[in-house]
């Protein structure tokens, strides 16, 4: 789950429109999207996706009729390739809820966390005729949950449908790593539209006042720009690809300075690379220290220039990363248990 969908259901509440929460509970074979997947849905529009397709066009379209209909909620079975032919060929179980003013405190505490990066249990209680949902914060330490439970066992796409006296458990995707994007010209641009819809916390700078109209740019003096670099922490991944060399020079200074970042990425050629490289080391920083830089920045086998290319490629490589940084972390967790 990449997006808040539950302040995006909170926004439609807030405009008195009662809306749907389409969860994936499980999957089995080829499926377009995994157990935990959301979307939101609502008389006129939706928010997320399941997968596109002709699965999601019949689950949309299902979600509204529980809706005129007021029923509470509903557990769907799709076979995507006899049913709805598709070519997945896979299977899926849906979990369709209405949410209205009735869920306002769940969703909240829901959105709070997911806003704050906080990992929580969603818990639902099969009750007749409703849900019972709460929410339940969980410890850092205890090991990420993969795929959704059902009376503590995998929940499956087969078999008994969940039903009175069932609680169905999703564990929130482990907590998005911060990016921190320093620069707002036309690449800077293009990397923070292709980070938006990913599992990311992007936090974006520059110095220039104009940059100010940009939503979601900070703008800050040369200084506040390298304190927010120095300080980064140990997760987080650095972007440097501002207007200004000097100024690119002064905040991968202040990043290796701080040492607490998971990738440093500095835009540039090699010729770029290997000057910074020179300064820094006459500035004093020992070799086993620069070679934590990245220069040039996104995936090498793609040569194009366009910002567009650039971003993609800078997304792909930070996606690779997370999934490595993911998957140590993981490890390092199931050993501390044993």
């Amino acid at each position: 789950m990449t997006a808040n969908w539950a302040r995006q259901s909170l926004a439609r509440l807030a405009l008195g429109q009662p809306a749907a929460l389409v969860t994936i509970v499980a999957t089995e074979g080829s499926a377009p999207r995994d157990a935990g997947t959301k979307m939101v849905v609502w008389a006129e529009g939706q928010a997320g996706t399941i997968g596109g397709g002709n699965l999601e066009h019949q689950v949309a379209d299902q979600a509204r009729k529980m809706l005129a209909a007021h029923q509470p909620f509903a557990v769907q079975d799709y076979p995507l390739g006899p049913l709805l032919a598709q070519c997945c060929g896979g299977r899926v179980r849906l979990l369709i809820e209405r949410v209205e003013a009735a869920s306002l405190d769940w969703l909240t505490d829901a959105a709070r966390r997911l806003d704050a990066d906080q990992p929580f249990e969603l818990r639902t209680r099969f009750s007749p005729g409703m849900l019972r949902k709460t929410v339940r914060a969980v410890t850092a330490s205890q090991p990420e949950a993969t795929g959704v439970t059902l009376d503590g066992a995998p929940a499956t796409a087969r078999g008994d449908r969940p039903g009175q006296g069932h609680e169905l458990v999703e564990r929130t995707d482990a907590p998005r790593p911060p990016v921190l994007l320093f620069g707002a010209g036309h690449v800077g641009q293009a990397v923070a539209r292709a980070l938006e819809p990913l599992p990311f916390r992007l936090s974006w700078f520059d110095t220039r006042p104009e940059t100010a109209d940009i939503p979601g740019v900070a703008v800050g003096s040369p200084a506040e720009l390298a304190a927010a670099a120095m300080g980064a922490g140990s997760d987080a991944f650095i972007l440097i690809l501002t207007h200004d060399h000097n100024l690119d020079y002064a905040l991968t200074s202040a990043a290796l300075a701080g040492g607490a970042f998971g990738y440093l990425g500095l835009i540039g050629s090699d010729t770029k690379k290997a000057r910074f490289l020179g300064r820094l080391r006459r500035d004093g920083f020992a070799d086993i220290v620069l070679q934590r830089l990245t220069c040039p920045i996104g995936l090498p086998i793609l040569k194009n220039k366009a910002p567009e290319v650039i971003a993609v490629s800078v997304a792909a490589d930070l996606l690779m990363r997370a999934e490595d940084a993911r998957r140590e972390r993981t490890k390092d967790l199931e050993l501390a248990s044993l």
